[in-house]
């Protein structure tokens, strides 16, 4: 989503930040505004905007470390003689969304000790792992993390609970907006735009102590990540709007997308599309699209082909080494779906479609720097 701009945003986030541009605000009163929208959305008892998710585990890594200690704030990242510093995290959950989501806790001057191993995670090494240095518990919940032999989320708290380790989750992608405060979470840290519709932004909320520890991180590390009146004027009216949204109705918007694109492709040689739901448990389908070379693509090639044309079509490319890619209808204005479905079953069925089939099935795009020169 951060490659594609972050998300489009509902009319009434641009609409809130158009009305907020041209004034002057006095901020702290903003943030306590913005911190009772928040509150009242996600169930936690204090909330406030950031410039990103990343930058929220930061934040709320470094709000754990530091919790009311001003000056050691502004130590930070580098003298933490006197704090503790272990961030408990799944190895599981170690990914990279773009970057090492692990980094966002050594950017609060946090050491990262992985639980379990990647493909296995038991209640026992949770909780042998928590020691008296350590600050958090991370967990992740993405559709890049390890989804099997992990520690469930209301098992991981309740464990780390008893010994008063508080637990930051990082939903940026989730729908649920108080589902995982209500099994355990202290801190959970959203994404203000994707789902949502607002600026690229991040939303911390929960326990009002660690609210506001991470809060005060902003006359520290959090300087440099500071968010604009705009941003969090815009996140508050998405917000309401999520409040208000017709899910059901966009549901069956996406569903008629997904039932398009299946029907386009039916019968197309070495192609297989069927719907699954989504990893995490979001209420959506996605389109997997299964590429064999009778088709004369790899999904990898497939997918290069189709980010080339005019328009580009961007599909989910992430695991494209095991043959596949996937169609998501989130987001789509009108009429777009029916440009997927006429670019796919071109490129399907032209002639030309073998210059494709010799591009590399490994992708480098994403481990090699880019600059747009």
């Amino acid at each position: 989503m951060t490659a594609l701009g972050a998300s489009i945003m509902v009319p009434e986030a641009i609409a809130a930040m158009a009305a907020i541009g041209p004034e002057f605000v006095e901020m702290d009163a903003l943030f306590r505004k913005a911190s009772q929208v928040i509150g009242r959305l996600t169930g936690g008892e204090a909330g406030f905007v950031t410039a990103s998710c990343a930058s929220g585990i930061a934040l709320s890594i470094a709000g754990a470390m530091t919790r009311d200690n001003l000056l050691a704030v502004e130590r930070l990242p580098d003298d933490t003689r006197s704090l503790h510093t272990e961030v408990l995290i799944l190895a599981g959950h170690m990914v990279s969304y773009g970057a090492p989501v692990d980094q966002s806790i050594r950017l609060a001057g946090g050491t990262p000790v992985p639980v379990g191993t990647v493909s296995s995670a038991a209640t026992y090494q949770l909780e042998n792992a928590i020691s008296e240095r350590t600050a958090a518990a991370l967990y992740v919940v993405s559709h890049h993390t390890v989804q099997y032999g992990m520690i469930p989320l209301k098992v991981f708290a309740a464990i780390c609970r008893a010994r008063d380790v508080p637990v930051i989750v990082d939903a940026a992608s989730e729908y649920d907006l108080k589902g995982f405060l209500t099994q355990g979470a202290d801190i959970v840290i959203y994404s203000g735009h994707k789902f949502l519709g607002g600026p690229t932004s991040g939303i911390v909320a929960g326990r009002k102590d660690l609210v506001r520890a991470a809060y005060h991180q902003n006359r520290g590390i959090g300087r440099g990540m500071k968010v604009g009146k705009e941003s969090i004027a815009g996140v508050m009216a998405a917000l309401e709007a999520w409040d208000v949204r017709d899910h059901a109705g966009i549901r069956a918007r996406e569903r008629a997308a997904l039932d398009l694109w299946l029907t386009a492709m039916q019968g197309m040689t070495g192609i297989t599309a069927r719907m699954i739901p989504d990893p995490t448990d979001n209420p959506l389908d996605r389109l997997q699209v299964d590429v064999g070379p009778e088709s004369g693509f790899s999904a990898a090639s497939l997918a290069s082909a189709l980010a080339a044309g005019d328009p580009p079509i961007i599909v989910r490319n992430h695991e494209v080494e095991r043959g596949h890619f996937f169609l998501d209808p989130c987001n789509l204005h009108p009429g777009e779906a029916e440009v997927v479905a006429r670019q796919i079953t071109h490129l399907l069925r032209s002639s030309n479609s073998s210059r494709f089939a010799e591009t590399s099935a490994i992708r480098t795009s994403s481990a090699e720097a880019q600059w747009p020169d």
